[in-house]
């Protein structure tokens, strides 16, 4: 098997970086396992034999469109990914997506609790429904998050709903389904034809129920991912592979499926 693909980590412009970590580390009262800065990232994914990172943004203000779009075109690489972001707030919201699809990006990412949002809300429609007609991913953060108070935003049951509702969207949940929502996973979404990718979660619940919502799902749609900075890339691909899931499962979840959903050529 060539490279690992991680499909969640983030990066900030080295001029923010220092300052994006420090709020975000003292919002969340976690502390960064990285610096911020996409030399950093490199330099992890050096270490642990990932050879592509998907780097995803969040537009917390509408404003952040375009920084974050020139940000994103400047990053693009053989070995980053880069997704933008829209806010659901922008009227304009639909037609971002639409620049987004132009500029050769592949998808797009969105948080409910740093934007603001229910992920069944009436105004995300028209969202899902340019995101599905372009063909873009959504990673879309799914679950509770640790730095907001736990409103469900996002949980197995608003998921369905959407799912239902868009079956084109090319959906990809963080966090194993829902983070710290995993009951409900493992009940309601495990087994689904829907993406989800396993970033900042092995390192919150027991073995055998990571085991359990992954060997349930089906096996090409398994995805993984760390969410660096916020854990370590050696660390997480630590914790999956001692979930001993067999060689066939392994590299479906560290490459193939990754591959698969972003079109892009093995070797």
């Amino acid at each position: 098997m060539s490279g690992i693909i991680d499909f969640h980590a983030h990066a900030f412009p080295d001029s923010l970086a220092g300052q994006a970590i420090s709020a975000l580390e003292k919002e969340g009262g976690i502390p960064a396992r990285l610096d911020g800065r996409l030399s950093s990232l490199l330099d992890s994914m050096d270490s642990c034999g990932i050879e592509k990172s998907v780097v995803c943004s969040i537009a917390t203000r509408p404003t952040h469109f375009k920084s974050i779009l020139e940000w994103s075109g400047k990053i693009r690489s053989g070995r980053i990914i880069p997704l933008p972001s829209v806010h659901p707030a922008d009227p304009d919201a639909v037609g971002k997506i639409g620049i987004i699809k132009r500029e050769g990006f592949s998808g797009i990412k969105m948080h409910p609790y740093y934007q603001d949002f229910k992920m069944d809300e009436a105004r995300m429609f028209p969202i899902y429904e340019k995101a599905s007609s372009e063909n873009l991913l959504l990673v879309m953060h799914t679950g509770f998050d640790f730095a907001f108070e736990r409103v469900r935003k996002a949980d197995p049951e608003r998921i369905l709903k959407i799912t239902s509702l868009f079956p084109s969207l090319r959906l990809i949940l963080t966090h194993l389904g829902a983070w710290e929502d995993w009951e409900m996973v493992e009940e309601l979404v495990a087994g689904k034809r829907i993406y989800m990718e396993i970033s900042f979660s092995l390192e919150f619940m027991e073995k055998r129920k990571a085991a359990a919502i992954l060997l349930k799902h089906p096996e090409d749609l398994v995805l993984f991912g760390t969410d660096s900075p916020w854990t370590s890339q050696e660390n997480t691909l630590r914790l999956f592979r001692e979930l001993a899931l067999g060689d066939r499962l392994e590299k479906m979840v560290l490459r193939e499926n990754a591959l698969s959903l972003l079109g892009l050529a093995d070797g």
